[in-house]
């Protein structure tokens, strides 16, 4: 168990400091990555085009851990994420990645799940649901 935490650590800290320490020993080199918003990247290589082009065009100013859950060949990993894009627009959101590895010890797929922080109550007025206007967030 301490080995998968430390491989999700080393691919959050990837991202953090824009640099590919290792990502090809971190995923088996046909695995599957899908993004809480809808991509979906097949295979290592591909994933690491996705990380070396992302970052071209923004910065995650934040992936934090809050806890770990082992289960057989399974981890889900619940975390907080902030990014700033080139183009000026940020984001900042919990989530939870569920990750099935190889018998290797590699990453055989990683599904995230993604949850707003604008949350709020619509029947706190009453019984008639009173829900936010304008455009809903992009998960």
């Amino acid at each position: 168990m301490e080995q998968r935490e430390q491989s999700v650590q080393q691919w959050f800290d990837m991202w953090c400091t824009k640099r590919d320490t290792g990502l090809r020993d971190l995923f088996d080199q046909d695995a599957v990555y899908i993004e809480s918003w809808g991509p979906e990247y097949h295979g290592a290589d591909k994933i690491a085009w996705w990380f070396t082009e992302w970052n071209r065009r923004g910065t995650v100013e934040r992936w934090e851990i809050r806890q770990f859950f082992h289960r057989g060949d399974q981890t889900v990993v619940e975390w907080t994420f902030a990014d700033r894009m080139d183009d000026g627009r940020r984001e900042v959101f919990e989530g939870m990645s569920l990750i099935r590895w190889t018998a290797e010890g590699k990453i055989a797929r990683l599904q995230e799940f993604g949850c707003n922080l604008g949350r709020y109550d619509p029947y706190r007025d009453g019984p008639e649901p009173k829900f936010l206007g304008g455009q809903a967030a992009w998960f």
